[in-house]
């Protein structure tokens, strides 16, 4: 607690300032999410508030970033369109699959699995981190000509009849479990029918519509038509706040761009009493626990979205866990993975009780506040509460904010998400992989893989096939670099230095295998060549194993079978510098001592040449 309160002054202006940065950017991504500005902003609040507190980072402010914002905007769309389109029977099923989401990120902090989120490829994270500002820029285009879907009528009127079609099927299958479909039950599910009215078709066609220019490839389809029916207005409402947010830079970067933009911008349309699009209404008063999640709660909706509640919480460790290596090199300070890990479970956990979109540790805040002369959790806190009291105070008048100040604030997050770094380094990356008469970088391929499925199918499978791929590609460079390295040939050829005195007389007599690196799966195929390339004059064969550090069980099963065709031909093994794990593995299962008994294994080559030297007679 002193620790707590030992920089207040800095963790004060720190915490303000980063909450001030938080604010615009919380609404515009819960506005994208789906779930509304307030969704956002709830996020904003506990996150930053319970991560900061329960955290393993002293200077990061977390709350909603694009990565988790993109993943939960396509949630969000999925659970709404299982639900008819109504957003209020969807709400706890989404609740809940946040909820999971924070769960596990606990989960893996207290299994201490934070160290090895650093082991995700940089292509996969290249081109997710890619994908995500794409899809953001895409999806942003609609609402940054003043283009609603749902509003088009004529665009609407296009899905009537596909809507009469999915009500009636609704009704059948409603009607189905029910027991309505025998002949005498019948008459009900037609009156039912007949029931459906023009308000019922225009709700479900207005859904259709919005499913239709949904994502990526949706809203690419609807440009045409909202070219057409472009609003200026709210055109010119979005370019003025991305000439100001980079055109304020310009001048100074002491007070947020995107705060002037959304102030300035807001404020000429609130002054002017133009005829602009608001966002949704922000509820005054304190936020209320959604009860929902619990009461209504059923196994066999969160099902299907567990891989993804898996994906957030991985995409939040990782988002959270980079920018926590951020902070420790502007502090010089060093993070607890786990621990942080805990903390924005927590908070992801709470916000999502409360009805908040999950988030993770947010690089550009993390950095505010760090300049801005935060150094403890004090500061991510502050910044908590302060949003807490815009909420309270400011919730009528931020509710005046035009939309397309908020698309305006989101076209220039989609622009510097991206990962330049890695676009910038495609020319110069090594070929190193043929398709057919193209040669390409295995680390291009992945990351465009990675970048095409993210952006126009889905986000959640293209990072695990993107992984799949990686490991693959890995394994196989390993294995090509272990076979190699690792070279069959007898003392006639190339030997290592301590072979060098090795007896003339016996070099027909003797062969040696050199293993260089492990022994696994990815390289069994040419070590099980061995016994091919032994001449028939040798007798003994020497496995020099000191720089063989790792064994799998694939590598065991080989070196097993390679020692039983030895056996057969009696032909002797000795082994040479056997390192631990792989003698543990090989005691495992009896190839030691059943195959080469104790004393047949050396510690060094020179002991090893002694008893060549009294055991092996020259017989040729």
């Amino acid at each position: 607690m002193k620790n707590l309160f030992s920089n207040i002054k800095g963790d004060a202006f720190g915490g303000i300032t980063a909450g001030i940065v938080a604010l615009p950017l919380a609404l515009a991504f819960g506005v994208s999410s789906g779930l509304g500005p307030t969704a956002g902003l709830y996020g904003a609040i506990f996150i930053s508030f319970f991560a900061a507190l329960f955290g393993g980072t002293s200077t990061q402010i977390s709350g909603p970033t694009a990565p988790m914002t993109a993943v939960s905007m396509v949630v969000i769309s999925g659970i709404i369109a299982s639900n008819d389109g109504n957003i209020d029977k969807a709400l706890p099923i989404i609740l809940t699959v946040f909820l999971l989401g924070g769960l596990m990120q606990i989960g893996l902090g207290a299994l201490k699995l934070g160290m090895y989120i650093r082991y995700i490829p940089y292509p996969v994270v290249s081109g997710f981190m890619t994908a995500i500002g794409v899809i953001i820029l895409l999806t942003q285009i609609l609402p940054l000509v003043g283009y609603y879907p749902k509003e088009d009528m004529a665009f609407v009127d296009q899905f009537k009849p596909e809507a009469k079609g999915v009500i009636l099927k609704k009704l059948l299958e409603s009607d189905k479990g029910e027991g309505a479909l025998v002949l005498d039950n019948f008459k009900t599910t037609v009156t039912k029918g007949e029931a459906i009215n023009a308000a019922d078709i225009l709700k479900e066609a207005q859904n259709l519509a919005a499913k239709k220019a949904s994502g990526a490839m949706g809203a690419i389809t609807s440009i045409p038509r909202a070219l057409q029916h472009i609003n200026w207005l709210e055109f010119i409402l979005a370019l003025g706040t991305i000439f100001i947010i980079y055109g304020f830079k310009r001048i100074t970067t002491a007070i947020p761009s995107t705060l002037v933009a959304l102030i300035v911008m807001s404020g000429i349309a609130i002054a002017f009493n133009l005829n602009y699009r608001a966002i949704e209404e922000i509820p005054s008063g304190l936020p209320i626990p959604n009860l929902e999640i619990f009461t209504t709660f059923k196994i066999s909706n969160v099902t299907p979205y567990i891989f993804t509640a898996l994906t957030l919480a991985l995409l939040g460790a990782i988002d959270s866990l980079l920018t926590s290596v951020v902070a420790d090199n502007m502090t010089k300070t060093k993070h607890k993975p786990n621990k942080e890990l805990i903390g924005q479970g927590i908070g992801n956990s709470i916000a999502a009780v409360f009805g908040g979109i999950p988030g993770a540790g947010a690089t550009i805040r993390t950095v505010v506040n760090i300049s801005s002369g935060g150094k403890t959790k004090l500061s991510g806190m502050i910044a908590g509460v302060l949003l807490f009291i815009v909420l309270l105070g400011l919730g009528p008048i931020a509710s005046k904010i035009p939309a397309a100040v908020l698309a305006g604030i989101l076209i220039t997050v989609g622009i510097g998400v991206m990962d330049y770094k890695g676009l910038k380094a495609i020319p110069s990356l090594p070929k190193d992989i043929k398709l057919g008469p193209l040669k390409l970088s295995s680390e291009v391929l992945i990351m465009l893989i990675v970048l095409v499925l993210s952006t126009f199918w889905n986000l959640v499978y293209a990072v695990g096939i993107g992984l799949v791929i990686a490991s693959l590609m890995f394994m196989k460079k390993i294995g090509d670099l272990t076979a190699e390295q690792s070279d069959v040939k007898s003392l006639n050829d190339e030997a290592w230095d301590d072979e060098i005195g090795f007896p003339t007389h016996l070099k027909e007599e003797v062969f040696i295998k050199h293993i260089k690196g492990p022994l696994f799966f990815g390289s069994t195929s040419d070590f099980q060549q061995l016994t091919t390339q032994i001449p028939d004059t040798a007798k003994t064969v020497v496995l020099r194993l000191e720089r063989m550090p790792y064994m799998d069980q694939s590598g065991l099963y080989a070196i097993e079978d390679m020692l039983q065709e030895l056996k057969k031909n009696d032909i002797e093994v000795l082994f040479v510098g056997v390192l631990e794990q792989p003698q543990y593995m090989m005691e495992r299962i009896g190839i030691i001592p059943n195959f080469v008994p104790n004393s047949h294994i050396f510690s060094s080559f020179n002991d090893c040449m002694t008893w060549i030297k009294t055991n092996v007679k020259d017989t040729i």
